[in-house]
C-alpha cells in the first residue's frame, strides 16, 4: 500500500531533556534503514531492542505521517542535540514488467521514493553554498581558472568571480602589524617589571604579617588546635582566652596550652585550701597505728560476724527481688491488662490475644478481631440447639430473651464462631449474607424478623482427635502387609487381615493434546507465495505446534498482525518466531495467539492469512487399577475425563480406527 509523502523537510533536530528517549519523526520513510540518527556529530546504531543510548529502535516505517525513534536506556543527557534525517539510496527499487498485470501499488511505491529522493536533494542543496534568491541572473558562479599568488574575489562589476588580489601584499601588511605588536610587547614588558617589584614588596609585607599572625593568635573563647592558617601550632604561640580572661602560651613539648596566671575562680579555690590548712593537719594526725581509723580496722571479726547473720542475707535477697519487680513493673502491669477476671466482657485496653474468665458463663474467653470468643468450645457435646419464638421485629438475637423474642428453653446463647448454623422457619441462612455470626453470643440478621417466625440456632462442638495408630486398634494383624494390599475381613469374619483388595477393575481415561512439528514448503509464482502448492493459502496454525517454513531467498517470509505486514502499516510479529537462516523461519504458536498474516518484507501483496486455533485433543491415556493391584488416588480420579468399571477387566480391540472395550 502506497504512502503519502508530506511536503516537509526530511530532517528534524531536537535539544533533548535529561533522560529523554522518544523523538518524533515528522516525515515519511519506507524502511528502518532509511533513517540516520545523530547525537551531536556521532551517528547512532539501529537495534530492534536497544541496549543503551548509542542504539535506537524505530516505529512508523511505511506509514503516512512518519513515526518515532526510541533511544536505549538511560536516554539522552540534557542539551544533547538529536538530529534525524532521511537518507534513501538513489536507485530504482522496482522494474515494471513489459507485459502482463501492471501493479499500481509498485508504481506508487516507486513515485513515493522518487519524491523522497527529491526532498533529500533539496535538503542537501539547502546546506550548500549558493546565490540568494535576489541575486542578478547575470551573476556567474562558475569558478575561473586558478592564478598563483592571487585570492578569489568578486569582480569590479559584481557579476562574477576572479583571482586578482595579491596575496603577497597581504603578507607585507601582516609583517608590519607583527612589528607593531613587538614594539607594544616591549613596552608591556617594562610595565610588567615595575608591577613585579611592587608585587614583591607587597608579598614581603604580607609574609611578615602572616608570621606574626601565627605567633599571636588573638582573642578566642577556647583553646585553638591549629594556628590562624590552619597549620600546626608552634612552641611559644600566644592567645587571649576571653572565657577566663587570661593569657595562654602553647607548650609544644607537652602539646598543651598553659595559662600565665590563675583565673579568679581558681584563685578563690587556692585561698579556700589555704584557710583550711589546720583542718587538713588534724585529719592527717588520725592516720597512725593508734588512731581512730586503726581502732575501726581492729573490729574486723565483729564486722564479719554481722555479715554472716542469715536475716541480713535474706533481707539483701528480698531487696534484690523487690528491685527485679520494680525493674519489670511494666511487664507486671501488662499482664494485668492481658488477663482479667470479670462478670462481663472488658471494653477497654483490648488487644488481640487478651484473655478474661467470664464468671457469669463460667468459661475462659479470648479477644479476637471480631470481639470476645470462647477460648474452648462453648458447646457441651457435639451440638447445642437454641430455639427462639419471635413476637416482634428484632434483627439481633442473644441471651435467653429480649425485646420481640424469647428462647424456648430459656438458655443463654453461646457458640463458637464458624461452628454454628442458623435456620429461619426451617430454611438455613447463609452466614455472612443472611446473618452475621462472629461474636459467639449473638446472631444479627440482615433483615428484621417478623412475628410468629421461629429461629433455630444449632451450635457445634469443637474438639481435636488425638493421633492414633492402626496398631492401637483391636482385631488387627500383628504385622503390616505388602505394598498395595488392603485391610479386609478374614474368611472367618472374626478378624482383620492384609490382602489384595477384591474390587472391580477401574479404568480412568484422559484426553490431551500432544504438540507436533510440521514442515511447509514455500515457493513464489505470479508474484505471490505458494505454500505446499496452494497460492496464497489460508493457513491454520494450532496453538502449541511448531511450524517450519522453507522459502526462497530474496523473499523474506515473515508474520504480522496486520494484513500485508509492513506494507500495510504493521510491524513484524516475533512471539515464538525464529529466523533460522535467510531461507527458513520457525514459529511456535503461542497460547491465545492473535490472527496472523504472512507476508514478504521485500515485496508487497505476496502473502495471506494464518488463522491461529486452539487444537483438539489428540492423545488418549488409560489408567487402570489392575484388579486392585495398583491404586488410583483421589486426585488422579478427579482428573479423569471419564471413568469405566468392570468386574474382571476389559478386552481391548481396534476396528476401523476406533478403540473398543469389551467386558
Amino acid at each position: 500500500m502506497a504512502i503519502n509523502i508530506s511536503d516537509v523537510e526530511p530532517r528534524v533536530q531536537y535539544t533533548a531533556t535529561a533522560g529523554q528517549t522518544s523523538f518524533t519523526v515528522g516525515f515519511e520513510f519506507f524502511t528502518n534503514a532509511d533513517l540516520k540518527v545523530f547525537n551531536g556529530a556521532t551517528q547512532l546504531s539501529f537495534a530492534a531492542s536497544p541496549s543503551d543510548a548509542t542504539e535506537y529502535s524505530v516505529t512508523g516505517a511505511g506509514v503516512t505521517g512518519g513515526g518515532s525513534i526510541t533511544l536505549g536506556s538511560p536516554g539522552a543527557t540534557v542539551n544533547d542535540v538529536i538530529t534525524i534525517s532521511r537518507d534513501i539510496a538513489i536507485a530504482r527499487s522496482t522494474d515494471f514488467p513489459t507485459s502482463g498485470a501492471f501493479q499500481i501499488a509498485s508504481l506508487n511505491d516507486e513515485l513515493d521514493k522518487i519524491t523522497a529522493m527529491a526532498q533529500q536533494l533539496e535538503r542537501d542543496l539547502k546546506f550548500s553554498p549558493r546565490a540568494s534568491a535576489t541575486t542578478s541572473s547575470s551573476f556567474n558562479l562558475t569558478f575561473p581558472d586558478m592564478v598563483a599568488g592571487k585570492m578569489l574575489s568578486a569582480n569590479s562589476g559584481g557579476t562574477g568571480l576572479e583571482f586578482t588580489i595579491d596575496a603577497s601584499g597581504l603578507l607585507t601588511a601582516e609583517s608590519n602589524a607583527s612589528t607593531s605588536a613587538t614594539n607594544a610587547g616591549n613596552s608591556a614588558t617594562a610595565a610588567a617589571n615595575s608591577a613585579t617589584a611592587a608585587e614583591n614588596a607587597k608579598n614581603a609585607a604580607e609574609a611578615a604579617l602572616d608570621t606574626f599572625d601565627d605567633d599571636f593568635l588573638g582573642s578566642k573563647s577556647s583553646d585553638p588546635s591549629v594556628d590562624n592558617d590552619g597549620n600546626t601550632l608552634t612552641d611559644g604561640a600566644l592567645y587571649f582566652n576571653t572565657s577566663d580572661n587570661v593569657m595562654k602560651v602553647y607548650d609544644l613539648g607537652n602539646t598543651q596550652w598553659k595559662q600565665l596566671v590563675p583565673t579568679s575562680s581558681q584563685q578563690t579555690a587556692i585561698d579556700t585550701v589555704s584557710a583550711a590548712n589546720s583542718n587538713i593537719s588534724a585529719v592527717a594526725g588520725q592516720i597512725t597505728p593508734t588512731n581512730n581509723i586503726g581502732t575501726v580496722a581492729g573490729q574486723t571479726s565483729e564486722i564479719s560476724t554481722l555479715a554472716g547473720i542469715t536475716n541480713l542475707t535474706n533481707l539483701a535477697n528480698a531487696h534484690a527481688a523487690v528491685t527485679n519487680v520494680n525493674n519489670n513493673l511494666s511487664s507486671v502491669q501488662n499482664f494485668a491488662d492481658v488477663y482479667r477476671i470479670a462478670s462481663s466482657a472488658p471494653t477497654s485496653s483490648l488487644n488481640a490475644g487478651d484473655l478474661y474468665f467470664d464468671t457469669t458463663a463460667d468459661e475462659l474467653k479470648v479477644y479476637k478481631s471480631g470481639g470476645w470468643a470462647a477460648a474452648g468450645s462453648t458447646v457441651n457435646g457435639t451440638s447445642n440447639r437454641f430455639t427462639y419464638n419471635i413476637t416482634g421485629t428484632p434483627t439481633t438475637l442473644s441471651g435467653a430473651s429480649g425485646t420481640g423474642y424469647s428462647e424456648a428453653s430459656s438458655k443463654t446463647l453461646a457458640y463458637d464462631a464458624g461452628f454454628v448454623d442458623v435456620y429461619l422457619n426451617g430454611v438455613k441462612q447463609v452466614n455472612g449474607t443472611d446473618v452475621t455470626v462472629t461474636s459467639g453470643s449473638s446472631v444479627v440478621f440482615a433483615s428484621a424478623l417478623a412475628a410468629s417466625d421461629v429461629v433455630d440456632i444449632v451450635a457445634f462442638g469443637t474438639f481435636n482427635l488425638a493421633n492414633i495408630s492402626i496398631k492401637d486398634l483391636t482385631d488387627t494383624p500383628a504385622s503390616f502387609g505388602t505394598s498395595g494390599q488392603a485391610l479386609v475381613m478374614n474368611s472367618s469374619a472374626n478378624a482383620l487381615e492384609f490382602a489384595n483388595a477384591s474390587s472391580a477393575e477401574v479404568y480412568g481415561f484422559k484426553t490431551s493434546f500432544t504438540a507436533s512439528t510440521l514442515v511447509r514448503t514455500v515457493t513464489v509464482a505470479g508474484g505471490v507465495f505458494v505454500i505446499d502448492g496452494v497460492s496464497q493459502d489460508t493457513l491454520t496454525l494450532e496453538e502449541g505446534n511448531t511450524y517450519i517454513f522453507n522459502y526462497p531467498s530474496g523473499h523474506p517470509f515473515k508474520f504480522s498482525t496486520t494484513s500485508n505486514g509492513s506494507h500495510g502499516g504493521g510491524s513484524e510479529y516475533t512471539t515464538g518466531v525464529t529466523h533460522n537462516s535467510s531461507t527458513q523461519v520457525t514459529i511456535v504458536v503461542a497460547a491465545n495467539a492473535p490472527t496472523l498474516y504472512y507476508y514478504c518484507s521485500s515485496h508487497t501483496n505476496m502473502g495471506g492469512t494464518a488463522n491461529t486455533v486452539t487444537p483438539a485433543n489428540n492423545t488418549l491415556q488409560v489408567q487402570t487399577t489392575n484388579e486392585g493391584a495398583d491404586n488410583i488416588t483421589q486426585t488422579e480420579y478427579e482428573s479423569f475425563d471419564d471413568v469405566q468399571y468392570a468386574a474382571s477387566g476389559f478386552v481391548w480391540s481396534i476396528s476401523n480406527g476406533k478403540l473398543t472395550a469389551t467386558v
